[in-house]
């Protein structure tokens, strides 16, 4: 049994009356998929945005074009060959024998059931006691219970991901941040580490840097490296990444004495950096892309934590901030994105489902414009391919059939508050048993890390020992004491720039909160050691 292999739209009554609220809403979500008709998207059906997309963007600017900016790599890809067959299957009457795609009758799944939450009931004991189970079938498509089922996603797919996935993306991206300009569009990826690679792929080449935070995510600096890009930190405040820096390392940019052309592409997490746990507010966010502007960077907005978004930390013993009281007020509580504020279409977004749902999906999306996104689709046909199609009917009919936008947003109102109460148990812990005369720290806005700074002029081998000996006496003693954060230099954005800071990083993320409490402690009892301090009592 074969389903359909093209995407169409199948009308299902007068939507003539219908209106769909421009921007879009939550609300308005049912109107505009009435008007659409039914989404009947088969085996390896080509998909994109632009199916999704509401018709109110036509008043918007279209995106700057990137031409100067591509590699030879990604300017001359041609994308899969025999992929692009697939625009034939929507033929009336055609019979295929031309696609190398199994037959669904050989895959040895019938159903698939997972017991998930229901909307308002979280939490793991909820969820064993009186979770739904959510289900998929082979043939669901053709026998008219879903738009989807393991026949199609079980099966090879297109490198933007299923349409029906896809659709939801494209909604939830418009409902959050509405970008403003007309060409945008979303295509999945296998996660942002995956997204960064290729990104870097299609925009440096060997001998190029990038601009990102002075301390920055680890895992982007050792994935430039053997492409030969290097990164160039910009100096940090509380907030994140500082605009005047970033201005003037492009402004008084050498390319003799650098041995490279000025950098065009900043790579940044705006919320709840990693590792610094650091948020931009919307004055920086602004500064930041003025500057973009000015010296025409290209953006990649590295994203994972925007919805731990936490609520205003207000002290201890002090009463605590009341949550959101609707969907509405929640969006309106978190910092624009630098997407929504994107009027030149020179922001690549990268977002995922790591953070708030599973890592083990590997499914994420990015926002771009279409002259990109196509760019980056040609690159995924011919080497990632779309995300694990298993993962995508998970997503699917959790997201969409299940909880569909309103559940979801109330699923990240629920996190929110689960990360501010695990944030403001590291706090305490910290302010009961850290020396605080050596340690301080920032309270950080969103995220899972803590970043703690540590006065090391005031170590009795000041005078005698290097900054990163002295970090890495300190970072054993914790771990003699039975303790694991991690060093800051290793978060270096240029390791051969020469530091006079030390930072150690803790995340509140996975250990119980009591854990958290005693490895706070064992941490303290480790500064004191090093620093020679009188052991807390």
């Amino acid at each position: 049994m074969a389903p359909p292999s093209a995407v169409e739209v199948e009308a299902t009554s007068d939507t003539s009356a219908i209106v769909v609220p421009d921007p879009l809403t939550i609300n308005g979500v049912p109107g505009r998929r009435a008007k659409s008709g039914r989404l009947i998207a088969g085996t390896a059906a080509p998909a994109n945005s632009d199916m999704f997309k509401g018709h109110g963007h036509g008043h918007k600017p279209m995106a700057h074009r990137w031409d100067h900016y591509l590699s030879h790599e990604a300017a001359s890809r041609k994308g899969n060959s025999l992929k692009g067959a697939a625009k034939y299957l929507k033929t009336p009457g055609l019979i295929s024998l031309g696609g190398g795609l199994p037959s669904s009758e050989y895959f040895p799944f019938e159903e698939l059931h997972i017991k998930v939450p229901s909307v308002g009931q979280f939490s793991e004991a909820e969820t064993k006691d009186s979770g739904v189970l959510v289900s998929a079938g082979k043939y669901d498509l053709i026998e008219g219970n879903s738009i989807y089922d393991i026949s199609v996603a079980f099966n090879y797919g297109q490198g933007t991901g299923a349409a029906q996935l896809l659709r939801w993306i494209t909604e939830h991206t418009e409902i959050v941040h509405n970008p403003p300009y007309q060409d945008w569009f979303c295509t999945m990826t296998i996660g942002s580490t995956s997204a960064l690679d290729m990104a870097l792929r299609m925009f440096t080449q060997r001998g190029d840097f990038i601009l990102s935070e002075e301390y920055t995510f680890a895992t982007a600096v050792e994935t430039a490296a053997p492409m030969g890009v290097r990164v160039v930190g910009v100096k940090m405040d509380e907030q994140g990444l500082l605009a005047d820096s970033m201005d003037e390392i492009l402004s008084t940019w050498d390319e003799r004495a650098r041995g490279a052309r000025k950098p065009f592409v900043l790579y940044t997490v705006p919320t709840g950096q990693n590792p610094t746990g650091a948020t931009q507010g919307l004055q920086r966010r602004k500064d930041i892309y003025r500057i973009a502007q000015k010296h025409d960077l290209y953006i990649l907005e590295d994203e994972p934590y925007y919805f731990l978004q936490m609520q205003p930390y207000t002290g201890q013993n002090a009463p605590p901030v009341p949550p959101p009281t609707s969907h509405a007020a929640f969006l309106s509580a978190l910092v624009p994105s630098l997407l929504s504020m994107d009027t030149d279409g020179r922001v690549m977004r990268m977002d995922s489902f790591s953070k708030v749902v599973s890592p083990g999906s590997r499914c994420g999306w990015i926002t771009a414009s279409a002259q990109v996104v196509e760019r980056y689709m040609k690159h995924a046909d011919v080497s990632t391919q779309g995300p694990s199609g298993m993962s995508q009917l998970i997503l699917f009919k959790l997201l969409d059939e299940h909880w569909d936008h309103a559940g979801y947003l109330d699923w990240l109102i629920h996190i929110r508050l689960a990360y501010t109460r695990r944030r403001d148990v590291i706090l305490a812990a910290c302010e009961a048993h850290l020396p605080r005369d050596i340690v301080s720290w920032k309270p950080p806005m969103a995220g899972m890390f803590h970043w703690l700074r540590i006065d090391w002029r005031k170590h009795p081998l000041a005078r005698d020992r290097t900054v990163t000996d002295l970090e890495e006496d300190i970072f054993m003693a914790s771990i003699r004491h039975g303790a694991l954060v991690m060093r800051g230099s290793w978060f270096y954005a240029d390791n051969t720039v020469k530091h006079d800071t030390m930072f150690f990083r803790a995340t509140y993320a996975a250990a119980p909160e009591d854990k958290i409490q005693e490895a706070i402690r064992r941490f303290g009892d480790a500064i004191r050691e090093s620093f020679g301090l009188e052991q807390a009592r």
